[in-house]
């Protein structure tokens, strides 16, 4: 809590209280019978944490980033792969929120920000992951409407949510031609792949989304023509500060849970807390907790004030925590030893829902790319 207000204290408090009581008991069921906890998100929501940083006017809570990347953090604490679905599902809100004009904020807003229905982010494409401008999924106008033709992959929510953010190309190649058109469930054309098996992130289901000459009005269109690749940056900024405060609730629990251990566990008649080794390890893990901690609000900040290098310092963010945290998770299954190996014990789900935060919002390789450019730009 330290430099934090006394307002990000209590929302800090809340959404810990939150975490610990309504997710954390319930995190290994969800993760083992791969059930997406709706009502538990709906009560999320009914504290503010459906629109975090969406403006009152339409249900949102109107905080900044940075209290958004502390509610975060504490949440994760709780259940990881959960608040990583939520963190998505308040970067769409923000989305129609910022881009979408009165009749879209007020038609799609407040029925998000209460969770009454869920939302997904449409991007990535079976052959464009990290080469996000090389999208192929297409949108013809016909009049008053757009004919949608493609699929998306590894959509988080996707099949189980009810509005889908989607990426799509209207124009010519690169990222100039894609647009953002905003899509609800039940429309003829929009149909689903398999549930996808995964490592981790089981609370939450994923799923091909594919499109067959899906009829989206364009009224459905988030912004101007052509913007749509500008929108989904803008969006992922946010999204990189919200998947790292996620990694820091992992990594957060992770500590506690190894602290625990060390205490109680007895190796050669003693506490593994005496080996001096293993309080060294534990140190540097509370110490690049607290580093990887710092960068995130450092970079939430800068979003918030708009700042010139507020992107470079997201991915920095982004690409520092996830790693730093994905180590400290590792570090702590270590010190479990055979026990951490167990899915008995909250350490190994905090390993496996964490790995892939490495991996999306742009891999943390494109995120080394977007600062070196950024240093050789200068």
């Amino acid at each position: 809590s330290t430099g934090l207000t006394e307002d990000q204290k209590e929302f800090q408090k809340v959404a810990l209280d939150f975490a610990a009581k309504e997710m954390a008991p319930y995190m290994a069921e969800w993760d083992e019978k791969e059930i997406f906890p709706v009502e538990t998100m709906r009560k999320a929501a009914q504290l503010g944490f459906g629109g975090i940083y969406v403006k009152p006017d339409v249900g949102g809570s109107g905080l900044s980033r940075l209290d958004t990347s502390i509610i975060f953090e504490a949440l994760s604490t709780g259940c990881t792969s959960t608040t990583a679905y939520m963190s998505i599902h308040n970067m769409c809100v923000w989305m129609i929120d910022t881009f979408g004009n009165e009749e879209q904020r007020r038609r799609f807003c407040p029925s998000l920000c209460s969770m009454e229905k869920f939302a997904s982010y449409c991007l990535t494409e079976p052959g464009s992951g990290s080469d996000a401008a090389s999208l192929l999924t297409s949108a013809q106008k016909k009049g008053d409407t757009y004919v949608l033709n493609g699929s998306k992959a590894f959509i988080s929510g996707g099949g189980d949510t009810d509005v889908y953010v989607v990426m799509c190309r209207t124009g010519g190649p690169g990222p100039k031609g894609i647009s953002c058109l905003v899509l609800e469930k039940g429309m003829p054309g929009l149909s689903f792949g398999k549930k996808e098996k995964k490592v981790g992130w089981n609370s939450q289901p994923t799923r091909a989304v594919i499109f067959e000459d899906c009829v989206v009005p364009v009224g459905n269109r988030l912004g101007a023509e052509g913007q749509g690749f500008s929108i989904a940056m803008q969006g992922l900024n946010g999204g990189r500060i919200n998947i790292a405060s996620c990694s820091l609730g992992a990594a957060h629990a992770s500590v506690l849970l190894a602290q625990e251990h060390l205490t109680v566990r007895k190796q050669f008649g003693e506490p593994l807390a005496s080996n001096q080794y293993l309080q060294f390890r534990l140190a540097e893990m509370a110490t690049r907790l607290v580093a990887a901690r710092l960068m995130v609000r450092n970079a939430a900040r800068a979003l918030q004030d708009g700042r010139e290098d507020a992107a470079v310092l997201c991915s920095m963010a982004k690409l520092f925590a996830t790693d730093e945290c994905f180590g400290i998770c590792n570090q702590a299954l270590q010190m479990h030893g055979g026990y951490g190996y167990l899915k008995d014990y909250a350490v190994q789900q905090f390993v496996r829902d964490i790995r892939v935060h490495q991996i999306l919002e742009g891999t943390n390789e494109v995120m080394r790319m977007i600062v070196a450019r950024n240093l050789l730009q200068s």
